[in-house]
């Protein structure tokens, strides 16, 4: 545990240090706070969204931005160069220890940035709308660091073993998966759909909406947010079958607990076997 705080701490300095996520940081908070204005200026009013409202606007935002953001951060930052790696896994630390201490600091580090982020947001929809649905937009925040961590978790299985120019492939297996966790497999989910009856097609997207960790995360803050009166016919379906929403909480949680657990875990089994 010693070791693993080390890393830990050593790769949060290093991260905050680093432009990219500095950029994030500053990107971050102005599109949230855009975000926070946009829905009235877009329905001819003006001023700032309550709390509710800017949580619900602000969803597809974490879901665009958070996931690119964890798995180029960390694919960058955990697949080293040659010379970086030899230095760093000659140390008489396990490196399952190692990978698991930088995946922490890592974590810390964006959710340091996306804190920023949110709380300019919050604060100034605090002081023109006061605090109602601040509930809701606590909630969003910790989908978002949810999110940020299925994410790095899925850069630590591109990165484990990814040295030297093998780590140009990882980044670009990152974008890979993010295009297809943010939009190829919706698009797929809703092009089987169109071609199944409703009952069917009805369960494909439920199950879709379980298996993608942005679906599950997406469904779930909504649910949260503003209840079952912003699904749809497919999210009633979900309801339906899991006995309402506390039993769709349950399926969503455990689905995101097992994106949250496998893949560092694989991580760590696949870097002990590398040969670095």
């Amino acid at each position: 545990m010693r070791h693993l705080c080390l890393f830990a701490r050593e790769e949060l300095i290093l991260a905050l240090r680093s432009r990219w996520t500095q950029i994030f940081a500053v990107v971050f908070g102005v599109l949230a706070f855009v975000v926070a204005g946009a829905g009235y200026v877009l329905s001819g009013g003006h001023g700032v969204q309550d709390f509710a409202r800017t949580a619900a606007s602000l969803v597809q935002l974490v879901l665009l931005l958070v996931p690119l953001t964890a798995l180029v951060i960390g694919v960058l930052s955990l697949a080293p160069e040659r010379g970086a790696a030899e230095l760093m896994f000659s140390q008489p630390v396990a490196r399952g220890t190692i990978l698991l201490g930088k995946l922490l600091g890592l974590f810390q580090a964006l959710g340091a940035a996306q804190a920023v982020g949110f709380g300019v947001a919050g604060a100034v929809v605090y002081a023109q709308s006061g605090s109602e649905g601040v509930g809701g937009f606590l909630l969003l925040v910790l989908a978002s660091l949810v999110a940020t961590a299925v994410f790095l978790g899925l850069a630590a299985l591109l990165s484990a073993g990814a040295v030297g120019r093998k780590r140009t492939r990882a980044l670009a297996l990152a974008l890979v998966v993010w295009f297809v966790a943010v939009v190829f497999f919706d698009l797929v989910a809703l092009g089987l759909a169109s071609l199944m009856p409703s009952g069917p097609a009805s369960r494909v997207v439920m199950v879709s909406a379980i298996v993608n960790p942005l679906g599950a995360v997406r469904t779930g803050t909504l649910l949260a947010i503003e209840g079952t009166g912003a699904f749809g016919a497919a999210s009633l379906a979900l309801l339906r079958f899991t006995g309402g929403a506390v039993g769709t909480g349950l399926v969503l949680g455990a689905s995101l607990l097992s994106w949250l657990v496998v893949p560092p875990a694989l991580a760590v089994w696949r870097l002990r076997r590398a040969d670095l």
